[in-house]
């Protein structure tokens, strides 16, 4: 039965949470929202974000609510049984364990050039073409009762459809699959049986305002998206200006009139949750980064961001490549973090916090620098997640970046985003909201970002002494 028009509600299925909110669908106006946590790691039984996600709407509560929509982590992995059951955990998009397979599946087809112009993106471990190589390879009893594959986002959605509901998906997150084109907007069935040496039953790609089902008790259920696409519909970025996210991974991405083939594999050639494109550079390191740094220094947040905005730009040739957990852009699973340049000049506490947030903000500026290496301009970074609430961040953004910075108002943008797509599908318009920007700051010295990142650039590339 379906619901009279009320509120929204929007969640975000992330690696570490399951956020909920409920909107106001006529400004965008948050009225409630609920969180549940998720275990740590990177593979996970997938009932967990279920229960997760159950509780959270039980806190939140829905009587009012007429319509809901579902982002979720990219890439992960599940593979259900004939009768709908998980065959194992959900590989996560930042289990690194088919690297190798994603290697030797760039091989198979012809190299990275040919995966490009197939699907828009080179494959790497996190994609969820190689988990499916991986479990084929690793696993052959798993894989030999895996009849469906589905992404976390596809699967939540399909769970609150209710069962025998048809699985669906969208252009955004299939995008991150390795199996589904945005060149052609077609899945290649042809390489899911590549990864996985047969084809899988896969969701059907729904429209970005469909209502894709409704649950139990009468609320429609729009396509849900990827979180990445999620925070692009909820933060509506205008021609030139790029979305630097700076949470647990950190990425790059903006929207484009039409898909990028970048055959180096530093920018995945997405699609979004709006009828376009999203090319997209992620990496694993971002606002931990700054963790770890105020750890070494033992300080608070705050007490880290007053060490490195004390020292001056470059921080007197200490520089930090920040690949503490390995590195998805550029390809290095394997690599460590390290500081170089260590001198009795630059040792100092507030040299080291300064690097710190200089490497990670070169490692996303590197990003900046491939998505415009793809025709996109970029004239305004941003910022938004965790790690831009950091004062040192802020300040030092625009001068490593090379770009004038706008900091977005602190918000669950990925669950905002699900909940417009949940207001456009239920109203057949998409909203008109726009987010708040809190915070901008312009570049005070170009010459800064050439000398930082050059440095950077040779420790990066192993021209460092």
């Amino acid at each position: 039965m379906a619901r009279s028009a009320g509120f929204v509600a929007g969640v975000d299925s992330s690696t570490q949470a399951t956020k909920v909110l409920v909107v106001d669908p006529t400004d965008g106006r948050v009225v409630r929202e609920s969180r549940r946590s998720h275990p740590d790691g990177t593979e996970v039984d997938p009932r967990v974000w279920w229960d997760a996600l159950a509780g959270a709407l039980g806190e939140v509560g829905t009587d009012d609510v007429a319509a809901i929509g579902v982002a979720g982590q990219q890439h992960g992995m599940v593979l259900l049984d004939d009768a709908g059951e998980p065959v194992r955990d959900a590989l996560l998009w930042n289990d690194t364990r088919s690297a190798p397979d994603a290697q030797a599946l760039v091989e198979e087809l012809g190299g990275p050039e040919a995966w490009a112009q197939a699907v828009g993106t080179v494959p790497v471990a996190s994609i969820t073409a190689t988990k499916l190589r991986w479990t084929s390879r690793a696993e052959p009893d798993v894989a030999e009762r895996a009849r469906r594959v589905m992404l976390p986002h596809d699967w939540l959605t399909w769970r609150l459809c209710g069962s025998p509901a048809e699985a669906t998906t969208d252009r955004g997150d299939a995008s991150g699959t390795g199996y589904w084109s945005t060149i052609t907007g077609e899945y290649r069935p042809d390489l899911l049986e590549l990864a996985f040496g047969r084809t899988l039953g896969v969701p059907r790609v729904a429209d970005p305002a469909e209502v894709v089902g409704r649950t139990s008790d009468g609320l429609a259920v729009s396509a849900g998206t990827g979180d990445n696409a999620g925070a692009a519909l909820a933060i509506g970025p205008a021609a030139g200006e790029v979305i630097v996210s700076i949470g647990t991974s950190g990425t790059v991405f903006t929207g484009h009139d039409r898909p990028t083939t970048d055959a180096s594999g530093l920018v995945a050639g997405f699609a979004d949750a709006h009828g376009g494109y999203l090319p997209l550079v992620a990496t694993l390191n971002a606002a931990r980064v700054l963790g770890v740094g105020a750890r070494l220094l033992g300080v608070d947040p705050d007490g880290f961001d007053d060490l490195a905005r004390a020292a001056e730009p470059g921080a007197d040739g200490l520089v930090l490549l920040p690949y503490l957990d390995g590195e998805r852009t550029p390809d290095r699973p394997q690599a460590q973090g390290r500081y170089v340049g260590l001198t009795t000049a630059a040792a100092t506490r507030e040299n080291l916090a300064r690097a710190t947030v200089e490497g990670m903000l070169c490692g996303l500026a590197d990003g900046v620098d491939a998505v415009t290496a793809q025709g996109v301009p970029a004239r305004r970074a941003l910022l938004i997640g965790g790690g831009s609430r950091s004062r040192a961040v802020a300040d030092l953004a625009p001068d490593v970046l090379g770009l004038p910075v706008e900091v977005l108002a602190p918000q669950e943008y990925v669950a905002l985003g699900a909940a417009r797509q949940a207001a456009w599908a239920l109203h057949g318009e998409e909203p008109g909201w726009t987010v708040e920007r809190e915070t901008g700051r312009d570049v005070s010295d170009p010459a800064i970002a050439e000398r930082v990142r050059a440095r950077y650039a040779d420790v990066r590339d192993g021209r460092a002494p």
